[in-house]
C-alpha cells in the first residue's frame, strides 16, 4: 500500500486529499482545504499553509506528494505569489523527508478524464466515479483529490 498526499497549492485555499494506493484500487481516507484568513501577511498566509501541510503530514503519515505544477498566468504577480503557496507545502512536505512527485495540470485532468482540457466539473465528477467515499465542498478540494489519484495512476513510470 502506498498513502499518497495529494496538495494542490493556492494563497487563499490549499486543497489536500489523502488516498491510499494498493494495486490497482484506490481508496478515499480524508481531504480538506487549508484557509489563510485574507487578512494575514503573505508570510503569516505562507506560515498557516506550512503548518497545515504539516500537520497533515503528522496525522496521515504519507508516503509520498503528488502537486500540481504552476504554470505562467495571465498575470506574472499572481503566478509568483501561488509558487509562494507550492513552496511553503513542498517545503513542508520535503521537511518529513517524504518525496515529492509534480504534474502539469493538464497531465493531471487527462489521467482522470482523458482530456487535458477538462473544466471543474468534468474533474469533479470523475473524482466522485473514481472514490465514491469521497465528497468534495471545493473545487480545490477536488483538485488535490484528483491530484492523488493520478500520482496513483501514475506511479507505476515514476519508480
Amino acid at each position: 500500500m502506498t498513502r499518497i498526499i495529494g496538495i494542490d497549492p493556492g494563497l487563499l485555499h490549499t486543497g489536500w486529499a489523502v488516498v491510499d494506493s494498493i494495486g490497482a484500487e484506490r481508496h478515499y481516507v480524508a481531504s480538506g482545504v487549508i484557509l489563510p484568513k485574507t487578512g494575514l501577511s503573505l508570510p503569516e498566509r505562507l506560515t498557516v499553509i506550512f503548518r497545515g501541510v504539516t500537520d497533515l503530514c503528522e496525522k496521515f503519515n504519507p508516503d509520498v506528494c503528488s502537486i500540481e505544477i504552476t504554470f505562467v498566468n495571465k498575470n506574472p504577480k499572481t503566478t509568483l505569489i501561488l509558487g509562494h503557496a507550492r513552496a511553503a507545502a513542498i517545503v513542508a512536505i520535503s521537511n518529513k523527508n517524504i518525496p515529492v512527485f509534480e504534474y502539469e495540470p493538464n497531465k493531471i485532468k487527462k489521467t482522470l478524464t482523458s482530456a487535458g482540457h477538462a473544466d471543474k466539473e468534468q474533474v469533479y465528477k470523475m473524482v466522485k466515479i473514481l472514490l465514491p467515499a469521497a465528497n468534495p465542498k471545493t473545487p480545490d478540494e477536488s483538485d488535490a483529490i484528483a491530484i492523488a489519484l493520478a500520482h496513483a495512476n501514475m506511479s507505476k513510470f515514476n519508480f
